[in-house]
């Protein structure tokens, strides 16, 4: 049986947003852009998909966003047109183990190898534009990714964006589950175990959207004892983090998440060592901002946040070096 091929939220279809400068021009092209995929292969050999919006002009700015533990870059289509019509370049990968990578399904070897993929991939979408700018943005599980990535190389990182991030769950496996997993992480670290998120009412209130995910066949609905105690090992450095996350970030929250403790997260914002910090809230929105009625609103504040720290500075650098 072959196996299931890339299939993007059914949503994501229609042209996305009208991005706005700082003097209120339009910065959107009038080209209904497509995306590509590519495979970075990482230094210990596992090849990673990425799904990437490349701009029909020069980009401005680089846009890496990180999927959540069970979603993929398949989810985030509409957001990612929206990103390069704007005309920033936007890299979506697939976590080892998820979304179109097949290989040690679910599965992953450890958080510091998570990271390492994280900084690998920054590192590898840079390399043709190393005076852009890059923006690492997490999507629910991959906020704990963000934050630890960028506290680990801030050099590497200039902006961070927190979107409904993980960071401070509601949601988790249960006492006897911690300890059944604890028990495979030494004998059989491969096991593997019921993502605690099966029900799609806790992403979208969508029935649409409710549907897609409940049907998706590259959606991960369990993970292995080393998967899970990574996401536990990620859970204590993210709270060692805040100290060393100086770079602007940028924090939305739905109003409706229920698997984000919005009152957790916004205190946890406020720990970072970072002096330009962003929240916007969502009235009504639920978890996953791409399955509301209007997810172009969620992808042009985005936009607006990114263009008006590294917009005219890339413009000032390109006059310059005219």
């Amino acid at each position: 049986m072959g196996r299931a091929a890339l299939r993007p939220w059914p949503g994501s279809g229609r042209s996305a947003c009208s991005a706005r400068t700082n003097d209120g021009c339009s910065t959107r092209t009038h080209t209904m852009i497509e995306s590509t995929t590519h495979r970075i292969h990482t230094t210990d050999g596992y090849p990673i998909q990425v799904t990437r919006w490349k701009p029909t002009v020069a980009p401005h700015a680089i846009c890496i966003i990180l999927h959540g533990v069970q979603s993929h870059a398949g989810w985030y289509h509409r957001l990612g047109r929206s990103l390069a019509e704007s005309g920033i370049e936007a890299h979506f990968p697939d976590r080892r183990g998820s979304g179109s990578n097949h290989q040690d399904r679910g599965h992953c070897p450890s958080s510091g190898r998570l990271i390492t993929d994280v900084l690998e991939i920054c590192r590898s979408v840079r390399e043709p534009h190393p005076s852009l700018p890059v923006i690492l943005g997490g999507i629910s599980w991959g906020g704990k990714l963000v934050v630890t990535s960028a506290a680990r190389q801030p050099n590497l990182i200039q902006g961070i964006a927190l979107i409904c991030p993980g960071l401070e769950p509601r949601v988790g496996v249960s006492t006897s589950e911690r300890l059944r997993i604890a028990a495979a992480f030494f004998v059989n670290r491969k096991a593997h175990f019921p993502i605690p998120l099966a029900d799609p009412a806790l992403f979208t209130a969508n029935p649409e959207a409710q549907r897609f995910i409940a049907n998706d066949p590259l959606s991960l609905r369990t993970a292995s004892a080393a998967l899970l105690a990574a996401s536990t090992f990620l859970d204590r450095k993210a709270r060692r983090a805040p100290s060393r996350v100086e770079q602007p970030c940028l924090l939305m929250l739905a109003e409706h998440d229920r698997i984000v403790n919005n009152d957790r997260t916004r205190a946890y914002l406020e720990r970072l060592k970072s002096l330009d910090k962003t929240i916007i809230e969502y009235p009504d929105a639920h978890h996953t901002l791409e399955f509301e009625p209007d997810p172009d609103r969620y992808a042009q504040d985005l936009v607006d946040w990114i263009n008006a720290r590294w917009a005219s500075h890339h413009q000032r650098n390109q006059v310059a070096s005219d």
